[in-house]
């Protein structure tokens, strides 16, 4: 048995129903009387939990018609380069990232292509899930050049965002985006917690500062959970 208060068990429960695609976007959740009685409690205690998920976003209510999980995805910019953290904290939101690899690496042929450097070139490498109220909304896989960021590997990423250390290193001049639609291998599900059917976006950024190229990423954004947004200007 939880120790959690009764509410927060309930609002982990419907959390999860919605990582898990149980409550997809639109859906109507199970109603405060059914939720009471399954988790043995009174309603007020169920309109807790529903309460701060509405506050958060994640759930919208509708007079006389119930409660459904809302629509809205978080939103980036594709031409800019914005710091997610602080796009969440924008939104109004708690970010939370969890490191999953950050260590030395070699280019190999693709890498090597792609940062315009020879192949075996020593490199370092990020593995990081940033979340938006505890859902994984970006899967980060960073490589950059261990000679220009002697320092990267000594880095709190969880306080700090790779981006964030980045621009304060080697600002940045000259971005390139390439975007495309995948479906995610097996690991990208296990760390997005999502299933195989769930179309994604990956966004392949390299990113200079003056003449040189710094940093290749690939960011891989669950296509439920999240949009790209571009605005231009063009020229009449």
């Amino acid at each position: 048995m939880s120790n959690r208060p009764r509410y927060q068990q309930i609002k982990g429960y419907i959390l999860d129903g919605i990582k898990q695609g149980t409550y997809t976007s639109g859906s109507k959740i199970p109603a405060e009387v059914e939720l009471a009685k399954q988790f043995e409690v009174s309603r007020m205690t169920v309109n807790k939990a529903i309460r701060d998920l509405v506050q958060e976003n994640l759930l919208v209510r509708y007079p006389g018609m119930g409660t459904f999980v809302t629509d809205a995805k978080a939103e980036s910019p594709l031409v800019d380069i914005r710091n997610i953290a602080e796009e969440v904290v924008q939104r109004g939101h708690r970010y939370s990232c969890s490191v999953i690899t950050l260590q030395e690496a070699v280019a190999d042929e693709v890498i090597a292509m792609q940062m315009g450097v020879p192949v075996g070139t020593s490199l370092y490498r990020s593995v990081i899930v940033h979340r938006e109220n505890d859902l994984p909304i970006q899967l980060e896989n960073r490589f950059v050049i261990a000679r220009l960021l002697p320092d990267y590997l000594n880095q709190d990423f969880t306080a700090g965002t790779p981006h964030e250390y980045l621009s304060k290193m080697y600002p940045v001049s000259n971005v390139e985006h390439i975007v495309e639609a995948i479906l995610p291998d097996s690991n990208v599900q296990q760390l997005l917690e999502i299933d195989a059917n769930t179309p994604c976006l990956l966004v392949n950024r390299r990113t200079w500062s003056d003449d040189r190229l710094v940093s290749f990423a690939c960011l891989t954004y669950p296509g439920t959970r999240y949009k790209l947004r571009s605005l231009a200007s063009p020229g009449i």
